[in-house]
Protein backbone atom coordinates (compact mmCIF):
# COMPACT_ATOMS: atom_id res chain seq x y z
CA UNK A 1 0.00 0.00 0.00
CA UNK A 2 1.00 3.57 -0.52
CA UNK A 3 -1.06 5.54 1.98
CA UNK A 4 0.46 8.81 0.82
CA UNK A 5 -1.84 8.61 -2.19
CA UNK A 6 -4.81 6.44 -1.20
CA UNK A 7 -6.78 4.79 1.57
CA UNK A 8 -6.69 1.16 2.57
CA UNK A 9 -10.04 -0.66 2.55
CA UNK A 10 -10.69 -4.08 4.03
CA UNK A 11 -14.14 -5.34 3.04
CA UNK A 12 -15.76 -8.62 3.95
CA UNK A 13 -17.99 -10.33 1.39
CA UNK A 14 -20.18 -12.64 3.42
CA UNK A 15 -21.83 -14.15 0.33
CA UNK A 16 -24.85 -16.36 1.17
CA UNK A 17 -23.97 -16.86 4.81
CA UNK A 18 -25.39 -15.87 8.22
CA UNK A 19 -28.95 -15.36 9.41
CA UNK A 20 -29.87 -11.93 10.82
CA UNK A 21 -29.20 -13.10 14.38
CA UNK A 22 -25.84 -14.55 13.32
CA UNK A 23 -25.01 -11.28 11.56
CA UNK A 24 -25.46 -9.39 14.82
CA UNK A 25 -23.26 -11.93 16.58
CA UNK A 26 -20.49 -11.69 13.98
CA UNK A 27 -20.43 -7.88 13.87
CA UNK A 28 -20.21 -7.79 17.66
CA UNK A 29 -17.43 -10.39 17.59
CA UNK A 30 -15.42 -8.34 15.08
CA UNK A 31 -15.80 -5.26 17.28
CA UNK A 32 -14.63 -7.26 20.31
CA UNK A 33 -11.63 -8.71 18.44
CA UNK A 34 -10.55 -5.21 17.37
CA UNK A 35 -11.11 -3.58 20.77
CA UNK A 36 -7.99 -1.75 21.83
CA UNK A 37 -6.40 -2.10 18.39
CA UNK A 38 -5.90 0.73 15.92
CA UNK A 39 -8.57 0.73 13.23
CA UNK A 40 -8.14 4.23 11.85
CA UNK A 41 -5.49 3.13 9.35
CA UNK A 42 -8.05 1.60 7.02
CA UNK A 43 -11.76 1.59 6.25
CA UNK A 44 -13.53 -1.62 7.33
CA UNK A 45 -16.67 -2.76 5.52
CA UNK A 46 -18.97 -5.77 5.98
CA UNK A 47 -20.94 -6.57 2.83
CA UNK A 48 -23.84 -8.73 3.98
CA UNK A 49 -26.85 -10.55 2.48
CA UNK A 50 -29.95 -8.38 2.04
CA UNK A 51 -31.82 -10.01 4.94
CA UNK A 52 -28.95 -9.19 7.32
CA UNK A 53 -28.68 -5.49 6.52
CA UNK A 54 -30.93 -4.15 9.28
CA UNK A 55 -29.23 -6.23 11.97
CA UNK A 56 -25.76 -5.42 10.67
CA UNK A 57 -26.44 -1.68 10.51
CA UNK A 58 -27.76 -1.73 14.08
CA UNK A 59 -24.86 -3.80 15.41
CA UNK A 60 -22.28 -1.61 13.65
CA UNK A 61 -23.81 1.67 14.78
CA UNK A 62 -21.22 3.97 16.34
CA UNK A 63 -18.35 1.62 15.49
CA UNK A 64 -15.58 1.59 12.87
CA UNK A 65 -17.50 -0.91 10.71
CA UNK A 66 -19.39 0.27 7.61
CA UNK A 67 -22.12 -1.86 6.05
CA UNK A 68 -22.35 -2.81 2.40
CA UNK A 69 -24.59 -4.94 0.20
CA UNK A 70 -23.51 -7.67 -2.20
CA UNK A 71 -25.32 -6.51 -5.34
CA UNK A 72 -27.74 -3.89 -6.67
CA UNK A 73 -30.12 -3.58 -9.62
CA UNK A 74 -29.68 -0.80 -12.18
CA UNK A 75 -33.30 0.40 -12.13
CA UNK A 76 -34.81 2.46 -9.32
CA UNK A 77 -38.05 0.43 -9.35
CA UNK A 78 -40.12 -1.81 -11.60
CA UNK A 79 -41.07 -5.36 -12.46
CA UNK A 80 -37.81 -7.01 -11.43
CA UNK A 81 -38.87 -9.78 -9.07
CA UNK A 82 -36.30 -10.55 -6.42
CA UNK A 83 -34.11 -7.51 -7.10
CA UNK A 84 -33.11 -4.60 -4.84
CA UNK A 85 -32.56 -1.00 -5.96
CA UNK A 86 -29.87 1.42 -4.87
CA UNK A 87 -32.48 3.69 -3.26
CA UNK A 88 -33.70 0.75 -1.18
CA UNK A 89 -30.17 0.06 0.01
CA UNK A 90 -29.57 3.68 0.96
CA UNK A 91 -32.86 3.74 2.86
CA UNK A 92 -31.68 0.71 4.85
CA UNK A 93 -28.46 2.46 5.91
CA UNK A 94 -26.11 0.79 3.43
CA UNK A 95 -23.00 2.78 2.40
CA UNK A 96 -21.17 0.39 0.05
CA UNK A 97 -22.16 -2.16 -2.57
CA UNK A 98 -20.24 -4.87 -4.43
CA UNK A 99 -20.78 -4.78 -8.19
CA UNK A 100 -19.66 -7.32 -10.80
CA UNK A 101 -18.47 -10.12 -8.56
CA UNK A 102 -17.41 -13.16 -10.57
CA UNK A 103 -20.08 -15.30 -8.94
CA UNK A 104 -22.74 -12.87 -10.18
CA UNK A 105 -21.21 -13.03 -13.65
CA UNK A 106 -20.84 -16.83 -13.60
CA UNK A 107 -24.14 -17.91 -12.06
CA UNK A 108 -26.52 -15.06 -12.83
CA UNK A 109 -25.52 -13.90 -16.29
CA UNK A 110 -24.16 -10.47 -15.43
CA UNK A 111 -22.13 -8.90 -18.23
CA UNK A 112 -19.67 -6.03 -18.51
CA UNK A 113 -22.54 -3.89 -19.80
CA UNK A 114 -24.94 -4.67 -16.94
CA UNK A 115 -22.11 -4.16 -14.47
CA UNK A 116 -21.67 -0.66 -15.91
CA UNK A 117 -25.39 0.03 -15.46
CA UNK A 118 -25.23 -1.12 -11.83
CA UNK A 119 -22.19 1.07 -11.20
CA UNK A 120 -24.08 4.12 -12.45
CA UNK A 121 -27.20 3.30 -10.43
CA UNK A 122 -25.20 2.90 -7.23
CA UNK A 123 -23.15 6.07 -7.69
CA UNK A 124 -26.18 8.15 -8.58
CA UNK A 125 -27.86 7.02 -5.35
CA UNK A 126 -24.83 8.04 -3.30
CA UNK A 127 -23.40 4.58 -2.65
CA UNK A 128 -19.71 3.73 -2.74
CA UNK A 129 -18.97 0.98 -5.26
CA UNK A 130 -16.61 -1.97 -4.87
CA UNK A 131 -16.14 -2.96 -8.51
CA UNK A 132 -14.86 -6.48 -9.12
CA UNK A 133 -12.71 -7.46 -12.10
CA UNK A 134 -10.65 -10.55 -12.78
CA UNK A 135 -9.74 -13.30 -15.21
CA UNK A 136 -10.60 -16.99 -15.46
CA UNK A 137 -7.90 -19.63 -15.08
CA UNK A 138 -8.02 -20.38 -18.81
CA UNK A 139 -7.56 -16.68 -19.58
CA UNK A 140 -4.51 -16.48 -17.33
CA UNK A 141 -3.06 -19.60 -18.93
CA UNK A 142 -3.73 -18.10 -22.38
CA UNK A 143 -1.80 -14.98 -21.40
CA UNK A 144 -4.71 -12.55 -21.80
CA UNK A 145 -5.06 -11.40 -18.18
CA UNK A 146 -4.15 -7.82 -19.07
CA UNK A 147 -6.64 -7.66 -21.93
CA UNK A 148 -9.50 -9.15 -19.89
CA UNK A 149 -8.97 -7.01 -16.80
CA UNK A 150 -8.46 -3.85 -18.87
CA UNK A 151 -11.67 -4.49 -20.82
CA UNK A 152 -13.72 -5.15 -17.71
CA UNK A 153 -12.40 -2.01 -16.03
CA UNK A 154 -12.93 0.25 -19.03
CA UNK A 155 -16.49 -0.93 -19.71
CA UNK A 156 -17.50 -0.83 -16.05
CA UNK A 157 -16.31 2.78 -15.76
CA UNK A 158 -17.81 3.94 -19.07
CA UNK A 159 -19.56 7.26 -18.46
CA UNK A 160 -18.34 7.55 -14.86
CA UNK A 161 -17.04 11.05 -14.17
CA UNK A 162 -13.76 11.82 -12.43
CA UNK A 163 -15.74 13.16 -9.48
CA UNK A 164 -17.82 9.96 -9.27
CA UNK A 165 -14.64 7.89 -9.50
CA UNK A 166 -13.76 9.09 -5.98
CA UNK A 167 -16.53 6.77 -4.75
CA UNK A 168 -15.24 3.71 -6.64
CA UNK A 169 -12.95 1.02 -5.25
CA UNK A 170 -11.71 -1.64 -7.66
CA UNK A 171 -11.21 -5.19 -6.41
CA UNK A 172 -8.96 -7.46 -8.45
CA UNK A 173 -10.37 -10.94 -8.02
CA UNK A 174 -8.71 -13.62 -10.16
CA UNK A 175 -11.60 -16.03 -10.61
CA UNK A 176 -9.28 -19.02 -10.29
CA UNK A 177 -8.39 -17.92 -6.74
CA UNK A 178 -11.88 -17.29 -5.33
CA UNK A 179 -13.00 -19.92 -2.87
CA UNK A 180 -10.47 -22.40 -4.24
CA UNK A 181 -7.77 -21.98 -1.62
CA UNK A 182 -5.42 -20.91 -4.40
CA UNK A 183 -3.99 -17.43 -4.11
CA UNK A 184 -2.12 -15.31 -6.59
CA UNK A 185 1.40 -14.68 -5.40
CA UNK A 186 2.00 -11.27 -3.90
CA UNK A 187 3.90 -10.31 -7.04
CA UNK A 188 1.09 -11.50 -9.33
CA UNK A 189 -1.49 -9.57 -7.30
CA UNK A 190 0.66 -6.45 -7.31
CA UNK A 191 1.25 -6.71 -11.06
CA UNK A 192 -2.46 -6.77 -11.93
CA UNK A 193 -3.40 -4.14 -9.33
CA UNK A 194 -0.75 -1.92 -10.93
CA UNK A 195 -2.23 -2.65 -14.36
CA UNK A 196 -5.69 -1.60 -13.13
CA UNK A 197 -4.20 1.61 -11.77
CA UNK A 198 -2.57 2.28 -15.15
CA UNK A 199 -5.92 1.74 -16.92
CA UNK A 200 -7.56 4.25 -14.58
CA UNK A 201 -4.68 6.68 -15.21
CA UNK A 202 -5.18 6.33 -18.96
CA UNK A 203 -8.87 7.19 -18.57
CA UNK A 204 -8.76 9.91 -15.90
CA UNK A 205 -5.16 11.03 -15.50
CA UNK A 206 -2.25 10.10 -13.24
CA UNK A 207 -3.64 11.74 -10.11
CA UNK A 208 -6.83 9.69 -10.35
CA UNK A 209 -4.86 6.52 -10.99
CA UNK A 210 -2.63 7.16 -8.00
CA UNK A 211 -5.63 7.97 -5.84
CA UNK A 212 -7.92 5.03 -6.52
CA UNK A 213 -7.99 2.18 -4.01
CA UNK A 214 -7.33 -1.21 -5.64
CA UNK A 215 -8.01 -4.25 -3.49
CA UNK A 216 -6.95 -7.85 -3.93
CA UNK A 217 -9.70 -10.40 -3.42
CA UNK A 218 -8.53 -13.89 -4.28
CA UNK A 219 -8.51 -15.92 -1.05
CA UNK A 220 -6.75 -13.31 1.10
CA UNK A 221 -6.60 -14.66 4.64
CA UNK A 222 -4.97 -14.14 8.02
CA UNK A 223 -1.80 -15.96 6.94
CA UNK A 224 -1.09 -14.21 3.63
CA UNK A 225 -2.61 -10.76 4.21
CA UNK A 226 0.54 -9.07 5.47
CA UNK A 227 2.61 -10.18 2.47
CA UNK A 228 -0.07 -9.12 -0.01
CA UNK A 229 -0.76 -5.78 1.67
CA UNK A 230 2.94 -4.97 1.78
CA UNK A 231 2.92 -4.61 -2.01
CA UNK A 232 2.78 -1.03 -3.32
CA UNK A 233 -0.34 -1.39 -5.46
CA UNK A 234 -2.43 -3.64 -3.16
CA UNK A 235 -4.51 -1.21 -1.11
CA UNK A 236 -6.67 -3.64 0.81
CA UNK A 237 -8.71 -6.76 0.38
CA UNK A 238 -12.16 -8.03 -0.50
CA UNK A 239 -12.30 -10.95 1.88
CA UNK A 240 -14.51 -14.00 1.49
CA UNK A 241 -14.28 -16.91 3.92
CA UNK A 242 -11.94 -15.18 6.37
CA UNK A 243 -14.48 -12.37 6.86
CA UNK A 244 -16.82 -14.88 8.52
CA UNK A 245 -14.29 -15.56 11.29
CA UNK A 246 -13.86 -12.58 13.58
CA UNK A 247 -10.32 -13.51 14.77
CA UNK A 248 -9.07 -13.94 11.18
CA UNK A 249 -10.78 -10.78 9.94
CA UNK A 250 -9.23 -8.76 12.77
CA UNK A 251 -5.76 -10.03 11.82
CA UNK A 252 -6.31 -8.82 8.24
CA UNK A 253 -7.52 -5.43 9.50
CA UNK A 254 -4.38 -5.15 11.64
CA UNK A 255 -2.20 -6.04 8.66
CA UNK A 256 -3.67 -3.07 6.77
CA UNK A 257 -2.76 -0.55 9.47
Amino acid sequence: MNKLFRSAVIAGNWKMNKTPAEATELINAIKAECAGKATDGCTVVACVPYVDIANAVEAAKGSFIHIGAENVHWERSGAFTGEISADMLVACGVEYVIVGHSERRQYFGETDETVNKRVHAALEAGLKVILCVGELLTEREQGVTAEVVSRQTKIALLGVTEEQLKNVIIAYEPVWAIGTGRTATADQANEVCKLIREVVSSLYGTAAGNGITVQYGGSMNAKNAAELLAKEHVDGGLIGGASLKAPDFSVIISAAQ
